[in-house]
């Protein structure tokens, strides 16, 4: 027993032949479980060589596949108060129905009659502004007749000083032919003169000679003033024909300034007309924003700011409205690691909370209450969270989405990569290394298409 002699007992007693030997010598001790410790490490082996789904998971949200079927809250454009409510909470309303009605409270448009006194104004203005029109029109006829008439006084001024310039004429040409007259009565009273100191003619005939010498000396004088007089006249006529130019110059002018002053008052209307008629066109949009609507097909969801007679400002939310028909979409983020590994038109399984499921990440054929979905959209922008998001969307060619499903419930994503064996896999996983980094098929042969071009 002790071990103490080298003598065994067992060979000196033949200890099989005793009842508890029988039962000690002849069972067959961990034969059973070392058989099992065989089978359990070979079959640990092939598992090891077993190929694994490398996957990157993620928590997200159902939502919608376009921004126009999501959940919405109705606000209002103006500022004002709760006046009465048409629907309650969970009603189904059309695109167009009326939600609530509301009341001003700015008292710029407290007046029941204010488009009505905006149109009396408008058709004021109107009136105005046909009015300048008729004074600018008839402006315009009075510069046309004054241009005619300034025409018609400077042919006369012009003829006048014709005339002054050929009566200058013809007074010089008798000018000239009283000088000759003056020499030939000059001549003949010398010759008188002559005669009488030689006695031959009487001195009848030299006071006659120097009478008509004297009256000639004056019808030359009377012709020298008559040329002066006609020479003034031309002058005259000069300075009329200048007076006439001016005076109409001023009296076109001041038609002008008059018209120019009209238009630019007519403008001055028109512009005004323009204000108030924008004016009118605000205060008939905004009447007929005291009716907030809704937007679109679609159920109340809550009422945000509740009661009657509450006051709020311009553009708060007022009540929420989910649309009635949308695309579930899920809504996932993933590590800035893992977003290489991330492309458009993967495959992703989805698990929704609320559905039981059996998931085998590595194994995703053998899971079950998943459902599938691809990727449509990958932001290129980090979140606030510190990852990116992924938008999902149902695959066609795998089960239909549950119908019974909200949006903004939670759902856990897994995005199939690569096959692996499982060796690999934990190796990986120990070793804290990321997914086998790799681009889709269809990348690759885009990229080799784009090399052969």
């Amino acid at each position: 027993m002790l071990n103490i002699s080298n003598n065994k007992l067992s060979k000196e007693v033949d200890l099989t032949q005793f009842k508890s030997g029988k039962d000690i010598f002849n069972k067959e001790y961990y034969k059973s479980f070392n058989k099992f410790l065989i089978v359990f490490g070979i079959v640990c082996i092939v598992v090891l060589f077993l190929p694994w789904t490398q996957n990157i998971t993620g928590r997200g949200t159902i939502t919608t596949l376009t921004p126009d079927q999501r959940p919405q809250s109705i606000q209002s454009q103006i500022p004002g108060r709760i006046e009465e409510w048409f629907v309650r909470e969970g009603d189904f309303v059309k695109k167009g129905d009326t939600i609530l009605r509301i009341s001003e409270i700015k008292s710029d448009y407290f007046d029941d009659q204010l488009i009505e006194r905006t149109n009396q104004q408008i058709n004021a203005k109107v009136s105005s502004v046909g009015a300048y029109k008729q004074k600018v029109n008839a402006l315009q006829r009075q510069i046309s007749s004054l241009n005619k008439e300034q025409r018609l006084k400077l042919d006369m001024a012009e003829n006048k000083l014709i005339q002054s310039k050929l009566k200058v004429q013809s007074d010089s040409i008798e000018f000239e032919a009283a000088k000759t007259n003056i020499k030939i009565a000059e001549r003949q009273f010398n010759r008188a003169v002559t005669l009488e100191d030689e006695g031959i003619s009487a001195v009848k005939d030299v006071e006659e000679k120097n009478l008509k010498l004297q009256k000639t000396q004056a019808e030359l004088i009377g012709k020298q003033n008559k040329l002066l007089e006609s020479k003034n006249n031309v002058i005259n006529a000069k300075i009329e024909l200048n007076r006439i130019n001016a005076e109409y110059r001023n009296k076109i002018s001041k038609a002008e300034s008059d018209m120019s002053t009209a238009m630019s008052s007519g403008f001055d209307a028109e512009v005004q007309v323009s204000k108030l008629e924008n004016s009118n066109s605000n205060y008939k949009i905004r009447r007929n924003l005291l009716y907030i609507t809704a937007p679109q097909n679609g159920f109340i969801n809550k009422a945000i700011k509740g009661g009657i007679g509450g006051t709020f400002k311009e553009g708060e939310s007022l009540v929420g409205i989910m649309p009635q028909k949308f695309d579930f979409a899920v809504e996932t983020f993933v590590r800035p690691i893992d977003l290489p590994l991330v492309h458009i038109g993967e495959k992703v399984r989805v698990e929704f909370d609320g559905w039981p499921a059996i998931v085998f990440s590595g194994w995703p054929n053998v899971s079950y209450g998943t459902y599938g979905a691809k990727v449509v959209a990958v932001e290129n922008f980090i979140s606030e969270n510190g990852k990116f998001r992924v938008l999902l969307s149902p695959d066609e060619e795998d089960h239909q989405w549950p119908d019974a499903i909200r949006v903004g419930s939670g759902a856990r994503t897994i995005a199939l990569l690569e096959d692996v064996p499982i060796w690999f896999e934990l190796w990986r996983q120990l070793n804290s290394f990321p997914p086998n980094y790799y681009q889709p098929a269809g990348s690759k042969k885009g990229k080799s298409d784009s090399k052969k071009k």
